[in-house]
């Protein structure tokens, strides 16, 4: 059976990059009918909070990516990393090391001095420790390297990627398990990944690096390597690392700003994949399309303006029940009294083909429920002494209508229109002033007819009357 993971460091919130990750390994393991893992490597003390861990939950909730197993806790599992490393040491794959960081720190700036890559230089290493004639100091607590080979070469083959091939010359001998017993993060994770059955590591690229030390330590246990795929690092329009000047905020700011989960689930699935040219699809649409096979190698672009256009879609399409109950609550948080408005479902089907996001519909519907009254200089542009004969007529007009609906108010504003000579939008900008206290908006008649016959006639009658 196919499992996957996905392991973010409690250190933040949810973020693009992580979320992208949790999207295409949930997506393998649901094409595939396995299982998605959920582990928080949280064994960085000085940074990692509960917070953050609610925050990552949070985020991977509201966009729908539920896991068959875990969360996992890396601090939960201490004993067993200890466990693995003695094992290790009891078969010389590994080793108690005993330099303080200022032997560390004097071993660098000597090698960098003689033009060397700063690196370990072994000296624990027991064959060495003995001829260098070291012992450890007195009470101190030494950390446990990993026995890196010193010849030869650690290959993989990235299922993104191709055949990758580092010598073993280029690594040195990693610390596997700090002075606390706490692990580091090649070894917690190659320990995580063999303990929960993983088969495929599905990931950013910006962790390559660190695979050809993993796959050394799988090695050294006698396991068989899962699958790895590393997926492009995502970069702003502007071809750098993303940032929050680019808009990598938490995912959950994006829900906060008002896109919908869906149209960020879509957006993440095609930074660095695709299916043909399509754009728009369906969550479970991407389960039976995605494979790894289609991931980029290249760099994926962040860009704001197609996330928007995304949402704006997803909006066009949502149901008008759903959309209110969202919106709902934003209208009145700005000020907004729904009581007595109209049906605030209406409202939604008939602005949102012009809305990005929650947020510009909940704005957009103040025009509803907001009560905006006009401004004196709107009124001072358009309620002009030619206009205000035509408004007043239009309110006695109005005023005897037995069917309030958009055809029989429109065919009222053409009719004392076409007998005062005025264009149309003589008489529907200075209409729309009046009773929505703003220059634009959908439909004239659509929006008088949600106004309502008191609100309509009132306005008229106040400022044109």
């Amino acid at each position: 059976m196919i499992r996957t993971r996905f392991a973010p460091s409690p250190t933040g919130y949810l973020h693009i990059g992580g979320a992208r990750t949790a999207l295409f390994s949930w997506a393998y393991a649901r094409k595939h009918a396995g299982k998605f893992i959920l582990r928080i490597e949280d064994t960085d003390m000085e940074r990692s909070t509960d917070a953050s861990v609610q925050a990552i939950l949070e985020g991977m909730r509201w966009l729908g990516l539920d896991w068959d197993e875990g969360p996992f806790h890396q601090m939960h599992r201490l004993d067993r990393y200890r466990e693995v490393a003695e094992q290790l040491i009891g078969e010389g794959k590994a080793y108690h090391c005993y330099c303080s960081k200022e032997d560390l720190d004097a071993m660098r700036e000597a090698q960098r001095s003689r033009g060397e890559k700063p690196r370990y230089d072994g000296r624990w290493r027991p064959e060495n420790a003995r001829s260098l004639g070291l012992t450890p100091p007195p009470g101190a607590k030494p950390i446990v390297r990993f026995r890196n080979p010193l010849e030869g070469e650690v290959t993989f083959h990235d299922l993104v990627k191709g055949a990758i091939t580092v010598a073993n010359a280029e690594l040195d001998d990693l610390v596997i398990l700090r002075a606390d017993g706490v692990p580091t993060y090649n070894f917690g994770v190659v320990v995580d990944d063999l303990d929960m059955r993983i088969t495929h590591v599905i990931r950013g690229d910006d962790h390559v690096n660190n695979t050809p030390r993993q796959v050394n330590i799988f090695r050294a246990l006698g396991a068989e390597l899962p699958h790895f795929a590393h997926a492009p690092m995502i970069l702003g329009a502007d071809g750098e690392r993303l940032s929050k000047r680019h808009g990598a905020v938490s995912v959950m700011q994006y829900a906060d700003d008002g896109f919908l989960p869906e149209a960020m689930l879509n957006y993440l699935a095609r930074l660095g994949w695709s299916h043909g040219d399509a754009e728009l699809f369906a969550k479970e649409t991407f389960i039976d399309w995605f494979d790894l096979a289609h991931i980029s190698r290249s760099p994926a672009q962040f860009n704001p303006e197609k996330l928007r256009w995304l949402n704006q879609q997803y909006l066009k399409s949502a149901d008008d029940g759903r959309l209110a109950h969202a919106v709902a609550p934003l209208i009145e948080r700005d000020g907004g009294t729904l009581a007595g408005g109209p049906p605030l479902e209406r409202v939604v089907a008939l602005l949102k083909e012009r809305t990005e996001t929650l947020a510009q519909l909940a704005d957009e519907a103040m025009t509803f429920y907001g009560n905006r009254e006009p401004s004196a200089g709107l009124l001072g542009e358009y309620i002009t002494p030619e206009v205000k004969p035509a408004l007043a007529e239009l309110a006695t007009r109005l005023g005897g209508l037995g069917d309030w609906s958009a055809d029989a108010i429109n065919a009222e504003v053409q009719v004392v229109a076409k007998a005062r000579g005025m264009k149309m939008p003589r008489l529907a900008v200075p209409l729309r002033v009046l009773v929505f206290g703003v220059t634009q908006t959908p439909a004239l008649s659509a929006v008088l007819a949600l106004a309502g016959r008191e609100r309509v006639i009132g306005r008229l009658k106040r400022y044109a009357g």
